[in-house]
């Protein structure tokens, strides 16, 4: 049975590190999106060998830190309870909550668009679906377009406010505060 011991000190060794450069990466990448491996590492407190061994490139490293603060993101929502109270209200305070995020993590409004759909909005799509499709049978939301038009153009109002943002178009507060008319106009029966 010691024998098994060392390999789950080597596990639990490769866990924290590559937690480690995760939260180094998030911190380092929101202070400057274009930041190297090798910054990472150093603030990780690894080696650049270590990150390479779990992150075999920038890309990766860049994917895997969307993919932990999309967990992040989602564990928000859920907080929300987004079955329960006004569905507009609560709407617009997931709306509140992504912008909170995009200001904690400045790094998600910089970077690159991918071409064509990204799994990662399927889970926010679903709830996004299922708090609209709520509000139109209550009558709170407009039954005008489906429930799917209106998540996907509330997706395209909130890709756009985010760019005018990040190209300095708009300041924060107010691209939140057209987002929040906009969708208001939209969904209002």
């Amino acid at each position: 049975m010691s024998e098994n011991k060392p390999v789950r000190r080597r596990r639990a060794d490769a866990d924290r590190s590559r937690t480690a450069i995760l939260a180094a990466a998030v911190t380092v990448l929101d202070e400057r999106i274009d930041a190297g491996l090798e910054r990472v590492a150093e603030a990780a407190g690894v080696t650049r060998q270590t990150v390479y061994a779990h992150f075999p490139s920038r890309d990766v490293l860049l994917s895997a830190v969307v993919d932990e603060l999309t967990r992040e993101m989602l564990t928000a929502i859920d907080a929300l309870d987004l079955d329960q109270g006004p569905a507009l209200d609560k709407l617009l305070q997931l709306i509140d909550l992504s912008w909170q995020g995009f200001e904690q993590h400045p790094l998600l409004l910089h970077l690159p668009q991918t071409p064509g759909p990204d799994d990662r909005h399927d889970p926010v799509i679903e709830r996004l679906g299922r708090l609209i499709r709520r509000g139109q049978r209550a009558g709170e939301i407009t039954r005008e377009f489906s429930a799917d038009w209106l998540v996907m153009a509330l997706i395209a109002l909130g890709h756009t406010a985010g760019e005018s943002v990040s190209t300095g178009r708009l300041p924060a507060k107010k691209a939140t505060t057209a987002l929040h008319a906009s969708i208001s106009r939209l969904l209002q029966p």
